[in-house]
């Protein structure tokens, strides 16, 4: 079994205790029995809410009960967990009592340890308080280019990446899916890490570089004006940006060579305001940094400042076509990240994690649970595909579905998830409570399409749930306008005829659709933790320990959960 996970309080996370094998085993029984019952619920797509006349699906007497309560009383009575003073207009039937504490007991909780019991008004985290689009937690020049959110989420993942260095005793990082490279470049300017990112988007992989230059040009004017008093971080390379797709048939020793390839890294471009040369000459002659970049504000919080001034910058060719490193038999030990990394990416990297002998330790942020290949559906819609087709290799091996992954859930009667299920997984249940409690007008948006579906299909019965994509403050509109946007977008003439009496008494039915919509809601985290429960027991039966954490706040954040895993000292 692993070491045991260990956290400091700066971290201001708390790992939970580890379930035992068998009572992971025990929960993924009561899921997937749970989930089974109600997949009408998890399969139902509210577009079809009048074609297929879902209402009716509904036990009566969950019916009678639920038709008239008001938008505040469904985000009470059904979706908010932390209300405890829970008043019904009527008395509920056990059956619909049950399913709302069953599907609330068997999901995880997404708060963390500290905002647990908290109402869920409050939309972001502390740390924007003094201002909402700046974390005072995180340094202006981590902050550039990065919107809140992914600065709540960086900082937070970055630290906890950086124990599990400290616990593993690598130095080296490999980002995964790393985007634009916001986390890379805290993970080593502002962490004092070494760290590879791999990209499948060109774009974004020349974009993150652009981002190092200016983030380095930015240190060096930073350094001159001598005007902050920080402690600087050790000395390291800037970090190297790989564009290349990580193929989830490849094995751990095809994954290893990718690392290797020097071919895919991108050079950092040169800053318009000063040549590289002058630059990396400049920075070359300031004294040897001595840790990561932090100070403390006046609670005593850390706050991550503007990076490292390193002694000796090397140019990311340089450092990646390292001729000694390059004849090295194994690839040094590394941590391995992924935040939010889409579909089948993240089961990749953590099979990768359990075969690779040089990965010690992983953090996964998984989202898109859409895009995960199942036996019942190996293509879903949006899969990425490779770049250039994968050629057979010595490095290719038989290909392994995302879900599911462990042996004991495969087993398990009932244990499919459709596509809609695993769509509806990923909506953000914390908004939707709270444009409940606003009585928000954007609720209207699914009666609309629903109603929009019933024309269509009357006209094309073969256009079924056709794509119309999102039409533009379409809660502000009437219906009558709406369909005009919409219509030409399935190839149907925009004034096309519309009953009108049909379309009010459609109208008059919002309430129940949003009635619906928040009873197939109410299983969307019981999904999620079936996956991701899926996930932890793929990695005990292979005799690593995991612990699942909820490390953002949900109400900023809502692919909240990280799965972290550390492997036992060699």
């Amino acid at each position: 079994m692993s070491e045991q996970l260990s956290v400091s309080a700066a971290q201001d996370v708390e790992f939970r205790a580890s379930f035992t094998a068998q009572q992971q085993r025990d929960l993924a029984r009561r899921l997937t029995t749970f989930l089974s019952q109600y997949s009408h619920l998890t399969d139902s797509f509210i577009i079809e809410f009048f074609t297929e006349n879902l209402w009716q699906t509904l036990p009566c007497t969950w019916q009678a009960v639920l038709q008239d309560i008001s938008y505040p009383q469904i985000a009470e009575l059904l979706l908010d967990a932390s209300h405890e003073d829970r008043r019904y207009p009527t008395v509920w039937p056990l059956s619909l009592l049950a399913f709302r504490a069953t599907a609330h007991a068997l999901a995880f909780p997404r708060e963390c340890r500290p905002d647990q019991g908290k109402v869920a008004a409050s939309v972001k985290p502390d740390e924007f308080l003094e201002n909402q689009s700046q974390s005072s937690l995180l340094g202006h020049i981590f902050r550039k280019h990065v919107k809140p959110k992914k600065q709540h989420e960086i900082r937070k993942l970055g630290m906890l990446v950086k124990q599990l260095c400290d616990q593993t005793g690598c130095r080296r990082v490999v980002d995964v899916g790393s985007g634009q490279g916001h986390l890379t470049r805290f993970l080593s300017f502002g962490l004092g890490l070494s760290v590879t990112a791999i990209e499948a988007d060109h774009t974004l992989a020349a974009m993150a570089s652009r981002y190092d230059g200016e983030l380095l040009w930015a240190l060096e004017k930073e350094k001159r004006k001598k005007s902050c008093s920080f402690q600087l971080p050790e000395a390291h390379s800037i970090p190297r940006h790989m564009a290349g797709w990580v193929n989830p048939r490849a094995s751990w020793e095809g994954f290893i060579k990718q690392l290797k390839d020097a071919h895919h890294v991108i050079e950092v471009p040169q800053a318009s305001s000063a040549p590289m040369k002058k630059r990396r000459s400049d920075l070359s002659q300031t004294s040897h940094p001595e840790g990561p970049l932090y100070n403390s504000n006046s609670e005593g919080e850390q706050i991550f400042f503007e990076g490292s001034c390193c002694s000796d910058i090397q140019d990311v060719s340089e450092a990646a076509i390292n001729p000694e490193e390059s004849r090295q038999k194994d690839y040094p030990d590394f941590v391995l990240t992924g935040l939010h990394a889409c579909g089948d990416l993240s089961a990749t990297l953590l099979r990768h994690f359990v075969c690779c002998p040089q990965v010690r330790g992983i953090t996964s942020v998984a989202c898109c649970y859409m895009k995960i290949t199942t036996k019942e559906n190996p293509t879903p819609p949006g899969l990425i595909s490779p770049p250039t087709p994968p050629t057979p290799s010595a490095e290719s091996f038989h290909f392994e579905f995302g879900y599911p992954m462990s042996c004991w859930v495969r087993g398990l009667p009932g244990h499919q998830l459709s596509y809609k299920a695993r769509e509806g997984a990923c909506h953000a249940v914390e908004d939707y409570v709270r444009r409940l409690g606003e009585e928000s007008e954007q609720l209207r948006t699914h009666c609309y399409r629903a109603i929009l579906e019933t024309f269509i299909r009357d006209t094309r019965p073969d256009l079924r749930r056709a794509g119309i994509q999102t039409i533009k403050k379409a809660h502000l509109l009437p219906f009558t306008e709406y369909a005009r946007l919409g219509l030409p977008r399935v190839g149907l003439p925009a004034d096309f005829p519309l009953d009108q009496e049909r379309v009010e008494a459609m109208l008059k039915q919002q309430n129940k659709v949003v009635v619906y919509f928040t009873l197939s809601l109410l299983l969307a985290p019981v999904v999620e933790t079936l996956v991701l429960l899926d996930r932890m027991i793929y990695l005990e039966e292979n005799g690593v320990d995991s612990q699942l954490i909820p490390l953002f706040n949900p109400n900023f954040s809502p692919r909240n959960f990280v799965l972290v895993a550390v492997k036992p000292s060699r």
